[in-house]
């Protein structure tokens, strides 16, 4: 192959435009990502070598080297692993549409501090290298190819860059960055090498830099030719969690994610039995970008006996935890495992539901401690050989948080949380005990069922809540008057997924869940008699009046009558137990979904001057229109036909 040369793919020519102007903010990052990297390209190789390992050639053992040259200015890091085609990169180097690029670069705010972590979650970070390199220039040749089979690839980093084949006597790849004049401070071994400790040492392969000696002659230090490590080279899960820090927890799980920020809570244990696995576990502190699609990958990288099988193992996670981050290595599985193997085997099974018990007792963990609490307990030898097949040492989790930890993850996450309600009917009791929400009596998104249930009224059976599009059309809705005027507790639901979510969670500990949208009110022994009696009698003697309201409204309203929960509003709207609320079937018709058509029931207040008003008016029809659609508008709904609607109340108002 001669030299050719090739025009970047334009969200490319974007990317690169954004890295060389200083859109990393910390430009350490490029060690990290072009290591990482480095390690995924010798995580191949291996995993490829499990079917064929001729791959390895004469190098069998993997590592990646890190060096840099003061005379040419140069820095290379160099790996033995997987290697690349002539086509891999010319695909994988000068196009990246795979990797969501395009989502990248929409997603971008301007921040630095914000958009630095970006790259490496869509899968671009070889780019990062521009940040220190005027040029780069990559030699590599794919495992188990011939050696005059080896590629080059140069660019500056502008619009273009050139391939052209090259004899590599070494599998692998090598990256040569050129450095710009701003960036000669990473020509010194002590430099890159507190880069790598910092960003790096967790990598379970060595990582390799020429050991340096005084020149007295010369008066520097000089590099000599034999190879140390400089990292741990050893797995952070695999090591014991006496010897790990609070802040290689946090480094690690930087490094796992691209996520600049330190998690909220991790848990890290070892769990033997009939099935043998370790698992470290993270919460991060803030969503994802795409965390609101049930699409998105799971967080969870599996291993086989430390070999890396796959990064797409969300059969390790339910689908409402996909916001979290870790590892999981396990001892049984075969190290060839398949997607299928993955989705049918009885140690994925159990590894998936030991992770979710894992996950919800660190969560409650987090929603039971206090400002208050005192630091996490020293990490115990003893515990180090205990074994068991459901339960897992903690030693491992991180400190106790010193403040609202778990109002920080609710408010990222318990949207998310709330859908484990219809998929995950095991351990429903459990997340019904860590959800969360906002009240009649209180603003903050943090009334508990337990709260609630503990300052119930004498008389009171049952857990009354609405559900709504925002906070401020719950508070204020008219089905909540009664309940206001009684001093009873309602909770506010204005989460989309909460009215499907609680359609499975028909009572908390005994008590059961009453929407106050749905069916005649009754309140029990909180209503007394008088007021029993006196909405008998209004029924009764309105009793042509609601007939004639019923077959004005034959056509929206399923029934009309009346009612006790209204105290300054005239009207509002109910449905039957059991059947969709009108903001559910609303929000399933904006999402394109087929939702029943609902007629809701009219519910009127006979003290209420308008309603009093109705009878003998000759406007009845109008006013009975108005009546109903001023009753949908306080719920967030719209009437069916908004210009006659108007036109009513201009009559009325002329």
């Amino acid at each position: 192959m001669t030299k050719q040369t090739h025009v970047f793919q334009a969200e490319v020519a974007q990317l690169l435009h954004l890295v060389t102007h200083s859109l990393y903010s910390n430009p350490d990052i490029f060690v990290r990502e072009l290591v990482s990297n480095a390690s995924d390209a010798c995580d191949k190789l291996r995993f490829e070598a499990l079917n064929a390992p001729e791959l390895f050639e004469d190098a069998p053992e993997l590592d990646i080297r890190v060096s840099f040259d003061k005379e040419a200015k140069t820095i290379t890091i160099a790996d033995n692993g997987i290697g690349l085609t002539e086509q891999e990169a010319i695909d994988n180097l000068g196009t990246i549409a795979k990797s969501g690029t395009r989502d990248f670069v929409s997603k971008l705010s301007g921040d630095q501090q914000k958009d630095s972590q970006l790259i490496g979650q869509f899968g671009v970070g070889f780019y990062s290298g521009y940040i220190v390199a005027h040029t780069i220039a990559v030699e590599s040749r794919r495992a188990g190819a011939a050696k005059d089979q080896g590629v080059r690839w140069v660019s500056a980093g502008t619009g273009e860059f050139e391939v052209e084949a090259v004899t590599c006597e070494k599998r692998g790849t090598s990256i040569t960055l050129h450095l710009r004049d701003d960036a000669m401070d990473y020509l010194s071994h002590f430099k890159l090498k507190s880069v790598i400790e910092k960003y790096s040492d967790h990598i379970s392969l060595p990582i390799l830099m020429q050991q340096e000696e005084w020149d007295k002659d010369k008066g520097e230090y000089v590099q000599m030719p034999d190879w140390n490590a400089v990292n741990s080279a050893s797995a952070l899960w695999t090591r014991a969690k006496k010897d790990i820090s609070d802040e290689q927890y946090q480094d690690f799980y930087k490094n796992l994610s691209h996520d600049q920020d330190n998690p909220l809570a991790w848990t890290h244990n070892r769990v033997e039995g009939s099935t043998e696995y370790t698992q470290l576990l993270y919460v991060p502190a803030k969503a994802r970008q795409d965390l609101w699609s049930r699409e998105t990958k799971a967080g969870i990288k599996l291993y086989v006996k430390r070999v890396f099988i796959t990064d797409d193992a969300d059969t390790l996670m339910p689908t409402y935890l996909r916001f979290v981050q870790g590892v999981v290595d396990s001892a049984d599985l075969p190290l060839n495992v398949s997607r299928e193997l993955l989705q049918e085997s009885r140690d994925m099974k159990a590894i998936r539901e030991g992770n979710t018990r894992r996950v919800l007792s660190m969560l409650e963990d987090l929603a039971n401690k206090s400002a208050s609490d005192a630091p996490h307990a020293e990490s115990d030898p003893a515990a180090e050989n205990d074994i068991s097949d459901v339960t897992a040492k903690e030693d491992g989790d991180a400190p106790a948080p010193k403040e609202d930890v778990y109002g920080q993850f609710y408010a990222a996450f318990g949207s998310v949380l709330k859908e484990g309600l219809g998929e995950d009917f095991a351990n429903r009791d459990k997340l019904a005990k860590l959800l969360r929400f906002a009240s009649n009596h209180t603003d903050t998104v943090s009334v508990s069922f337990a709260d609630y249930k503990a300052r119930m009224k004498v008389g009171q059976e049952a857990i009354y809540y609405i559900t709504a599009d925002s906070q401020a059309a719950a508070k204020n809705s008219p089905q909540l008057e009664v309940f206001k005027k009684k001093g009873i507790e309602v909770l506010l639901m204005t989460d989309r997924v909460d009215e499907w979510g609680l359609s499975f969670l028909p009572e908390f500990e005994g008590t059961p869940l009453q929407s106050v949208a749905k069916g005649a009110v009754d309140l029990g022994a909180l209503q007394d008699e008088d007021e029993k009696k006196a909405a008998e009698t209004a029924a009764e003697s309105f009793k042509p009046m609601l007939d004639k309201l019923k077959d004005v409204l034959k056509d929206k309203a399923k029934d009309v009558r009346v009612t006790t929960r209204l105290v300054d509003s005239p009207a509002c709207l109910v449905v039957e137990d059991g059947e969709y609320s009108t903001q559910l079937a609303r929000m399933l018709k904006q999402a394109g979904q087929q939702a029943p058509e609902i007629k809701p029931i009219l519910e009127v207040n006979a003290e209420h001057p308008l309603v009093k008003k109705l009878e003998g008016s000759p406007s009845f029809n109008d006013l009975a229109h108005i009546l109903f659609d001023q009753a949908l508008l306080a719920e967030g709904g719209l009437p069916e036909d908004p210009a006659s609607y108007v036109r009513r109340v201009n009559t009325l108002l002329v």
